[in-house]
């Protein structure tokens, strides 16, 4: 009797198991978003360059050296004389997980983000060339990384 009463209590909560496992889930599902903390290094991270461009060439050469993603720091660009301006279009930005940089294979460690931005080459106090395109920003260990900007 008391082998009749544990199957029957086993099948009790093999078929509770299954019907639990086997319903659907609540809720609409929707693609990955950009949190506020990840916006907000990646706002900083334009913002300092463009304050470190106010102060000199120099300056912003360091910020732009202290800032390369630490895995391609061989990989960099011959940046133009004078500073670099850079705007970003924050409504731009965007999660893109399956971006490698330029000749590279591997993807960079992180969360690889992409923004619109309007990059401005200043010589002297004055605009000398514009461009608008796109900007990759990986976030690493809670710091923004760049990929040292080239202007064509």
């Amino acid at each position: 009797m008391a082998d009749v009463v544990v199957r029957g209590l086993t099948a009790a909560a093999c078929a509770f198991l299954l019907a639990a496992c086997g319903g659907a889930v609540t809720g609409v599902a929707r693609p990955l978003q950009v949190t506020d903390v990840e916006r907000e290094l990646v706002s900083g991270y334009f913002a300092d360059l463009n304050e470190a461009g106010g102060q000199g060439t120099s300056e912003q050469r360091e910020l732009l050296t202290d800032t390369q993603h630490p895995d391609f720091r061989d990989g960099d660009c011959e940046l133009p004389s004078g500073t670099i301006e850079v705007h970003p279009t924050m409504s731009t930005l965007r999660l893109d997980p399956t971006w490698t940089p330029p000749g590279e294979d591997e993807h960079p460690r992180g969360v690889v983000l992409v923004v619109a931005v309007t990059l401005t080459v200043v010589q002297e106090g004055t605009a000398v060339g514009q461009q608008i395109g796109s900007q990759h920003v990986v976030l690493l260990n809670g710091k923004a990384y760049g990929f040292a900007p080239c202007v064509n």
